[in-house]
């Protein structure tokens, strides 16, 4: 009787939970889940996994300091300071919960669309406020001072009036196509090994290393016209306008994938205007191609969105790693090479040592204008330096330029080769033999389709680099396209673009148009003698002419006359902060800043009158960061301390500050207070043993 008693028991309530689990599961009947709260719970389940994936790095960083591997390496060159690092984070939270609300079926209809288009708009807007990546989507307060039009923003933004995220830091790379992503979110093209393309799967990048790009040291064909300071210009301007942080985290739960050790499709394996558009561009694209997508100034087009693209930043404009010399070249003030034995790419990475002890900048800048570049040949793409022996500093691997931009491309989403050429207005290649008349090379061609079976499915960076030079050129047809629309775009949405008539007066540009990269090199070297085109590989000593006649702006075009009845004069030194001086509509104006840390408190500028300043100056206030709840500087595992102008992440022994300088990570040490506790008890230890020794031996 009493067992029956049990089982009803237990019956009934087995039966009630079974009830009321289907009434409370999402989508039931009564009392279920909000979608807001299973939102806001996505959202946190994600945001805790990316910050688990972020302190898994940091932690691991701290215990390989003693051993660096070029991959950790090439993750310290990318760490981002900390406003785009908040930004990355919060992308990659945003990320994470997309992919989960896709996976729980909070989808408006079948699997067939692709995740970010079967989620509602609604939904997307929430993920995107509680992951904390809206603020980075809305408009920025623009300055609306008198400066506000004579001097850009050094993060790019409101440059554009209207569109005032346009072109500026910390926001997305443009896309021209929409992406080509296998799980429609961030799956790379080849990430599923089931995955065919045209009835084929795509080859491991590793593989296109090895079978197509990869050449010898000894493998050099020299540039018979420009020098090496053509491809060190190109890598300079590449990584200005095209740099894309470091991830926040590797997305879990593959943290730690080590790209020497394993296959798997592991996420972690994988005046400047002036001497760039008319030196550096026209030599890249050829005169056809750059008359075609550059063309002549027009003035400024506020319709124009200059940010940076996908495709451009990439592949297209990563054309210029096939151009780099597998040598450092160093030489004399005679232009001639002694100075000890010849230096290797790999002997040279993150070595600044090199330039302190074997004679500074001046035979490496000597070597990069009389030393020719490396040509681009298709059976010499990249040279071992580059596709074996990257960034070796221990025996703990190396890593493989080649392989890394393909796939780069493949993890941002880049469509095909075919599908590039058809937005650039070129004919799609359909058979080997369209390929071999792209290439030029037979055999070039013959070994790409035998790894990708189909020219649809060829990497874009692989693709454009194969091409065949266009007359005059660096690049093919389909790069030289990418590249100058890049480019064209750079210029043309720039309201501050030099030969923009509201930006400079007519004898400013006039002395703008005389500087050269020549100059620049006379101005700030040791070296007496330069080429007169810097970009011109140069013979000594018959290319190379005096600085002295290298000619040069003459900065009185800038000089501004004070006002003759100035009645204002300046006010005392703003602590903490400053002021410029601005004429708006011949009123001189001071517009105030405070240094960072600090806020102003008072007007942002003042007006001379008559009766002198219109208002008195404002004194910049320190910002207490600790008191922001909302996006806490420091993480829950540290202590916030507010500093002036600043703020310290404190962290409890045995943690020390991580590598972000705002999360605590254990050391794997004992605490201070322990190892004391542990010398005294021993200390203890010894003393009563001393003295039970003492009275037994009495």
């Amino acid at each position: 009787m009493q067992a029956r008693a049990v089982l009803g028991v237990v019956l009934a309530v087995t039966c009630a939970g079974a009830v009321f689990s289907f009434l409370l599961r999402p989508g039931g009947l009564l009392w279920g889940e909000t979608e807001e709260s299973q939102v806001r719970g996505i959202v946190e389940a994600s945001r805790l996994l990316v910050d688990k994936s972020v302190y898994a790095a940091m932690r691991r960083n701290l215990h390989k300091r003693e051993v660096i591997s070029p991959a950790q390496l090439l993750s310290f060159s990318k760490l981002p300071e900390p406003t785009s690092r908040a930004a990355s984070r919060a992308a990659e939270v945003m990320e994470a919960s997309v992919q989960e609300a896709a996976r729980r079926g909070h989808l408006r209809s079948g699997p067939s669309q692709l995740p970010t288009d079967a989620l509602s708009e609604g939904l997307l807007s929430a993920i995107a406020n509680l992951s904390g990546c809206l603020p980075y989507m809305l408009p920025p307060r623009c300055p609306a001072t008198c400066l506000a039009s004579k001097y850009r923003l050094i993060s790019g933004a409101c440059n554009n009036r209207d569109h005032p995220r346009w072109g500026a830091s910390n926001t997305a790379l443009a896309r021209w196509l929409p992406p080509a992503y296998e799980d429609g979110i961030s799956e790379p093209r080849g990430w599923n090994p089931h995955f065919l393309y045209k009835g084929f799967p795509l080859p491991p990048v590793r593989e296109v290393t090895r079978r197509i790009i990869h050449a010898s040291n000894e493998a050099v064909t020299g540039d018979d016209r420009y020098s090496d300071l053509l491809t060190a210009w190109g890598q300079y301007i590449d990584h200005d306008i095209a740099f894309t942080p470091q991830s926040a985290a590797p997305s879990a739960p593959w943290v730690g994938a080590d790209c020497q050790l394993t296959c798997e499709p592991r996420s972690p394996c994988f005046p400047i205007q002036i001497i760039t558009l008319r030196d550096y561009v026209p030599r890249i694209l050829g005169p056809e191609a750059f008359g075609r997508h550059v063309g002549p100034y027009r003035g400024y087009d506020p319709s124009v969105d200059p940010t940076v693209s996908n495709v451009f930043s990439t592949a297209a404009f990563r054309f210029g790693h096939a151009t780099i010399h597998p040598l450092v070249q160093r030489l004399d003030a005679r232009f001639q090479e002694h100075l000890g034995p010849r230096l290797l790419l790999r002997d040279a990475f993150f070595r600044p040592w090199r330039l302190l002890e074997e004679g500074g900048v001046d035979p490496v800048m000597r070597g990069l204008l009389a030393r020719p570049a490396k040509l681009q040949v298709q059976d010499q793409l990249l040279n071992e330096e580059l596709t074996e022996r990257l960034f070796v500093l221990s025996d703990a691997g190396t890593l493989d330029l080649a392989s890394i931009n393909l796939q780069r491309g493949r993890d941002h989403g880049l469509p095909g080769y075919n599908e590039w050429r058809q937005f650039c207005g070129l004919s799609r290649l359909e058979t080997r033999a369209d390929l071999g008349a792209a290439t030029a090379n037979g055999s070039m061609a013959d070994r790409i389709l035998d790894l990708y079976g189909h020219p649809d499915n060829i990497d874009v960076w692989l693709g454009g680099l194969a091409e065949s030079f266009l007359p005059g050129a660096r690049t093919g047809p389909l790069f030289a396209c990418l590249v100058g629309k890049q480019m064209k775009a750079l210029r043309d949405g720039d309201r501050f673009w030099w030969e923009h008539r509201a930006v400079f007066t007519e004898a400013q540009r006039r002395e703008l148009g005389r500087h050269s990269l020549s100059r620049v090199i006379c101005d700030n070297t040791g070296l007496t003698r330069v080429p007169r085109d810097a970009f011109r590989v140069g013979q000594w000593p018959q290319d190379f002419e005096s600085c002295d006649r290298i000619p040069g702006m003459d900065l009185r075009a800038w000089r501004e006359a004070p006002p003759p009845d100035d009645a204002c004069g300046f006010p005392d030194k703003v602590e903490n902060g400053g002021f410029l001086l601005c004429d708006d509509s011949g009123r001189r104006v001071l517009v105030f800043s405070c240094h960072h840390g600090f806020q102003l408190q008072g007007p942002e500028q003042v007006t001379c009158t008559r009766r002198g300043w219109d208002s008195q100056p404002p004194v910049c206030r320190d910002i207490n960061e600790c008191e922001n709840e909302v996006d806490p500087p420091c993480h829950a595992s540290a202590r916030c301390k507010n500093t002036k102008g600043s703020f310290q992440c404190e962290c409890s022994d045995p943690h020390v500050p991580g590598e972000d300088g705002r999360t605590c990570v254990d050391s794997g040490r004992l605490p201070r207070a322990s190892v004391v506790s542990l010398v005294l008890g021993a200390v203890l230890v010894c003393s009563l043993a001393g003295l039970t020794w003492t009275v037994v031996c009495r």
